[in-house]
């Protein structure tokens, strides 16, 4: 990569260093970053913050809402990592009175030890945690989903969780976001690079599994609030138990939504462009998103200009 006449190679920890293809996606302009030659991915953007949050809530209970409106006995949502937003679904749930017995749903990752083991419900840095206090307890009891129906990744289930979303038609719909590193749900593009290398097809038939932790993404999840928003890497554990590709790829639509979390999740402008308009691969797992039904929702602070030239328009502190 060359800068002003600055010659440097990426680091060798990253698992993408095709450094041409990263300026493409950097200088990708918001104007230009909704159009895909891919009708079956579609992107958009909402540019109010505040209208963003309330369009992910309304999304997740419009569809819960339909699918109950239409009779349908089981309405499948694999949903990702807490989100504060969640207690907004629950209190529409109460308020519009919506029973959500015919709901299942699957979460994207728990957080596991060295060994594999992952962490119980009580730990309160644990998705298990965070995903009752937000959402599955703020729902009243005569309309919440069975428990039964509501599932979370485990070193008891792992094997099996890809199947058990199988034997449910696969998801209606799969909620989720793009990792600072590329990753989808926790399958990080390093494992993904080790065990499928640059093919494609094998890696999209890859099921749940635990793997280790990039330390990108150690480092983004100790920046949000169930982290304490502390930069407390030492919070982080370094393994997980994730859902795969597979299980994505096998949804009726995949849809994520970048712009929550830390620092206004500003670090996801290069990402999102590169997973939504660089090269597909398993390098950058996020590209997935490319390839299959899709959509990929931007808050307007991502979809921003995202180019370093940018930092030159700071203004100079003078005494």
């Amino acid at each position: 990569m060359t800068k002003h006449g600055f010659k440097y190679d990426l680091s060798d920890c990253l698992p993408f260093r095709d450094s041409k293809a990263c300026e493409r996606a950097r200088n990708i302009r918001r104007d230009e970053i909704t159009k895909h030659k891919n009708k079956n991915f579609k992107i958009r953007v909402i540019e109010n913050e505040q209208a963003f949050q309330f369009a992910y809530v309304m999304d997740i209970v419009a569809g819960i809402k339909r699918a109950l409106e239409a009779g349908r006995k089981k309405y499948v949502l694999i949903l990702p990592a807490p989100n504060p937003n969640y207690a907004y679904v629950a209190k529409m749930i109460n308020d519009l009175n919506i029973p959500c017995h015919h709901v299942h749903t699957f979460n994207m990752d728990e957080y596991a030890d060295q060994d594999g083991n992952t962490a119980p419900r009580s730990w309160k840095g644990g998705f298990q945690y965070w995903m009752w206090r937000d959402l599955f307890s703020q729902i009243r009891p005569a309309l919440r989903m069975p428990e039964k129906q509501i599932h979370f990744p485990s070193t008891k289930n792992v094997k099996s969780y890809s199947n058990m979303l199988a034997d449910l038609g696969g998801a209606d719909k799969a909620y989720g976001g793009i990792g600072w590193g590329g990753h989808v749900a926790f399958y990080e593009p390093h494992i993904a690079v080790r065990d499928h290398g640059e093919n494609m097809e094998s890696f999209l038939r890859q099921g749940a599994s635990i793997v280790d932790l990039h330390p990108i993404t150690v480092c983004q999840n100790c920046l949000y609030a169930d982290a304490g928003s502390a930069g407390d890497w030492s919070w982080v554990p370094p393994k997980a138990a994730t859902i795969g590709p597979l299980d994505l790829a096998s949804s009726k639509l995949v849809s994520f939504w970048d712009g929550f979390g830390a620092g206004e999740s500003i670090w996801q402008r290069f990402i999102s462009r590169l997973a939504a308009h660089g090269p597909v691969t398993p390098r950058v797992p996020a590209s997935m998103l490319q390839v299959v039904k899709s959509e990929l929702i931007l808050s307007g602070s991502v979809a921003a200009d995202c180019s370093c030239e940018t930092s030159e328009r700071r203004v100079p502190i003078k005494f």
